[in-house]
């Protein structure tokens, strides 16, 4: 994944770290460098690595710390809390309410994957139980509509769009409304994505706005623009309120620290991260899990909440089976099938604490759920009668 090159680095400064015996200011600034280093080269924004470096030296007074105190944890430590606060902007995310009708707008450039994670993100409020419909209004790229369509068909998730109103915003008044009348609780309005310095698009985006008053805007970033993240960034959040933002295209091996720093100049917070093509390939984005898997520490909470996705205490069988120490090839089979579920192994190694890094590069996701069919296979090929 994006950023996996950055934490790997960064962990390799704390490692010179490690085998030093006496840390003196020369140790930590070069220290310093390596790790700026390895952020400038991810593409994080030159003013965003110098605030880093200034605030770690103000925080670790090598003097004042003495001779007794644990230095490394003390920088490892400082290093960490200024790259979660680089990609926090502090700003509580919008949360949707329940018993009240939810509007969210999503806006981003041309490219971006912005039809893709509306379909995502309505598909993970639908596995929380909310009521949620999409309206395309995207009247200026051809296919925009019937794209949305068929992603929202194969996420059994309602639809709003017209192939013959060429005013998209008729086409996001209307959608609202109907699912308005209907009872949804949350609805996503995709709108068209252009270049940022086409005045038409941010004329555009302004009138959808003014129309439907959506609750939060949603700025769709590529996570592989690098340098000209921040430009865009704020070029959009001077056109319309952007209140949160969506990192897509986070699952290749280009460099996101300038879609990351970026965060900064919208002061909105990132609120989930785009990780693949498929529907289930997003994640509830927090700045100390974020991290903490980047620098291979782990996501416990991360894992917990997955799991608990899962709802295995449904599985009457399986519990009972474990309550008098059975499990049988069912059960495993069951297990497995649940694994698939949470998504690509990656990702779930990825929250794994202590995991190497280097363990997930032959991880591939497509790799290793197609290992996971075959064994379906196997098992389904089977009976349930002995010999």
């Amino acid at each position: 994944m994006v950023l996996h090159e950055l934490g790997a680095k960064i962990n390799e400064a704390f490692r010179k770290l490690s085998k030093e015996s006496d840390i003196d200011e020369k140790v930590l600034d070069a220290i310093l460098k390596d790790i700026c280093t390895a952020l400038l080269t991810s593409d994080v924004n030159v003013m965003r690595v110098r605030e880093l470096r200034d605030n770690v030296k103000k925080s670790v007074n090598i003097e004042e710390l003495g001779a007794t105190a644990n230095k490394k944890r003390v920088i490892e430590k400082v290093v960490f809390e200024e790259l979660c606060n680089l990609v926090d902007p502090g700003v509580q995310a919008w949360q949707p309410k329940k018993g009240k009708f939810n509007v969210i707008m999503t806006v981003g450039l041309q490219g971006s994957g912005k039809t893709t994670t509306c379909t995502k993100l309505a598909s993970f409020y639908h596995r929380k139980g909310w009521k949620i419909g999409l309206v395309c209004a995207d009247t200026f790229r051809a296919g925009a509509f019937d794209q949305l369509k068929q992603n929202a068909t194969k996420a059994h998730i309602p639809y709003y769009g017209s192939y013959n109103e060429a005013d998209p915003v008729q086409i996001a008044r209307e959608g609202v409304e109907k699912f308005k009348q209907e009872k949804f609780e949350i609805v996503i309005v995709d709108t068209s994505g252009r270049h940022k310095q086409e005045s038409q698009l941010f004329d555009e985006m302004t009138q959808i706005s003014n129309s439907i008053d959506p609750d939060n805007v949603i700025f769709v970033m590529d996570g592989t623009i690098g340098q000209s993240a921040e430009a865009q960034a704020t070029a959009f959040k001077d056109a319309v309120n952007v209140g949160s933002v969506v990192l897509t295209k986070m699952d290749g091996h280009a460099k996101g620290g300038g879609a990351i720093s970026a965060v900064a100049a919208t002061k909105s917070p990132i609120i989930f991260i785009g990780t693949g093509e498929h529907v289930h390939d997003i994640e509830k984005f927090s700045a100390r899990p974020f991290i903490s898997k980047m620098l291979g520490m782990g996501d416990i909470a991360g894992l917990v909440d997955a799991v608990k996705d899962l709802r295995i205490e449904d599985n009457k069988d399986l519990m009972q089976n474990l309550s008098k120490g059975i499990f049988t090839l069912k059960d495993l089979r069951d297990q497995l099938e649940m694994i698939m579920k949470l998504g690509p192994l990656n990702k779930i190694a990825g929250m794994i604490p202590g995991l190497p890094q280097d363990a997930l590069k032959g991880m591939d996701s497509e790799a290793g759920t197609k290992q996971l069919k075959q064994f379906m296979c196997i098992f389904d090929s089977m009976t349930e009668k002995g010999k």
